[in-house]
């Protein structure tokens, strides 16, 4: 199966924004740009009363693209593939519509920031997150607004710094990055739908100035992201970067 990003419009007013990629629902920057356009389109569509955000297989997502990263040339390319998940946790924070993010296994880098930017999660117990672009020479810049934002200081602290462990879908729970863990796959796509069809049956408008509430004081998001873009960009064409990815390739 070939990668994808796809919106699927529900008669009963779901969008299901749904993407793939066969390394582990990893990003290339080409995907990126698909999901910040369909996210776009499914918060302009009036049909559409709320967003569900979710992936295939059993990774939610592996993050940033390592043959990308491995294939930038200069500054300029890797500013360009960074700003691609800025474009699109900024996407996500201006969608006038409520977005529902369902994980159903692990997250690692910029898929805890597509969690994190989301407006409600609901993760099976298998999702554990992890970032690790510290252990790979860079460092979670582009994503530290929204996922500080959401688990605080000292929890982003802890998964920045000892990049390599993984944190189980409770612990996630707790600092608040999802909002219900389920044990077992029938009561997670079960309580998902429930909470998609409640969430279609209330009235639009306070939808949207609910979700102007959510994201009050981010308006200088945009600017603010392309600077972390800009130090991440940097980092990830220095040697140690570089020769830190090709050897995790190699296992």
């Amino acid at each position: 199966m070939g990668a994808y990003v796809q919106l699927i419009k529900e008669v009963s007013g779901i969008g299901r924004v749904q993407f793939y990629h066969p390394a582990s629902n990893s990003f290339p920057s080409s995907q990126l740009q698909e999901l910040e356009k369909i996210l776009y389109e499914a918060g302009q569509d009036e049909g559409i009363k709320v967003i569900l955000l979710e992936s295939e297989g059993r990774t939610f997502c592996a993050g940033a693209s390592f043959d990308e990263l491995l294939s930038l040339k200069d500054h300029k390319q890797a500013v360009n593939f960074f700003m691609g998940f800025a474009h699109v946790i900024n996407a996500m924070r201006k969608n006038p519509k409520i977005i529902v993010t369902k994980v159903q296994g692990k997250a690692v880098g910029g898929g805890v920031g597509l969690i994190a930017a989301s407006d409600y999660a609901i993760a099976h117990e298998s999702a554990a997150v992890k970032l690790s672009e510290l252990s790979i020479g860079i460092g979670p810049f582009v994503i530290a607004p929204a996922v500080k934002r959401k688990i605080g200081i000292s929890a982003f602290s802890q998964m920045s710094i000892n990049a390599t462990k993984w944190h189980n879908a409770y612990w996630a729970k707790e600092k608040g990055l999802y909002a219900d863990v389920w044990d077992t796959k029938e009561q997670f796509d079960k309580e998902t739908e429930y909470l998609l069809e409640k969430l279609t049956t209330y009235d639009p408008i306070a939808l949207q100035k609910l979700k102007e509430e959510i994201w009050e004081g981010t308006s200088h998001w945009d600017e603010l992201l392309a600077k972390k873009a800009e130090i991440s960009a940097s980092l990830i064409l220095q040697e140690f970067a570089q020769n830190k990815i090709k050897s995790l390739k190699k296992k």
